[in-house]
């Protein structure tokens, strides 16, 4: 939230592709190729999910069309005249992300994807942030189930108290098993 802009007072430094965007408002860091996964993850649920898709003005050239977002979610395609608020966890979350990718972000934050989800359905969107990486899409992913979090990622990040206290590659993340005692397990 801090990142796009959806916070009160931000301090600090927030860099986007080299420019600073501490101060900027959440429409100019969209315009700027970030796209954002909330995890209320904000579905209209009246809407069907092919109008939640629609909902989002075009902010970047070159965006994603609902038929590739359909590619990506099969499961949106066989939902999409279903009211978002009837849609499965799972389904909304791929509507929150299919919504996002629709902008052609470069960098999209994803916060607490799998929350609420049944096992199937966190092995899937696992999957699918795969696949959007695999797409040239820089992924900032807030987790807190390590092991699909892991899958995902090429780097991770440990924060404690505020601040990062661990940033390595996956590798080296679990050759150190003091980070994850210290920080990680109860």
């Amino acid at each position: 939230r801090a990142i796009v802009g959806l916070t009160g007072r931000r301090t600090g430094s927030i860099r986007i592709r080299g420019r600073e965007a501490i101060s900027l408002p959440p429409h100019r860091i969209a315009r700027m190729g970030v796209g954002y996964c909330p995890e209320e993850r904000g579905i209209f649920a009246s809407l069907s999910a092919e109008e939640n898709l629609l909902l989002p003005p075009a902010i970047a050239e070159g965006g994603m069309s609902v038929a590739e977002i359909y590619d990506m979610f099969p499961n949106l395609k066989r939902r999409a005249n279903t009211p978002g608020g009837v849609l499965s966890g799972g389904e909304q979350q791929m509507l929150t992300i299919g919504r996002a990718l629709m902008g052609r972000p470069r960098l999209i934050l994803v916060d607490e994807p799998t929350e609420g989800l049944s096992l199937s359905m966190v092995e899937q969107v696992a999957k699918l942030l795969g696949e959007i990486a695999k797409r040239g899409v820089a992924i900032v992913l807030v987790e807190q189930k390590l092991t699909i979090a892991l899958q995902c990622c090429d780097r991770v990040n440990v924060m404690g108290h505020g601040r990062i206290v661990f940033d390595g590659t996956v590798s080296e993340f679990e050759s150190d098993p003091s980070v994850r005692a210290h920080w990680l397990e109860v």
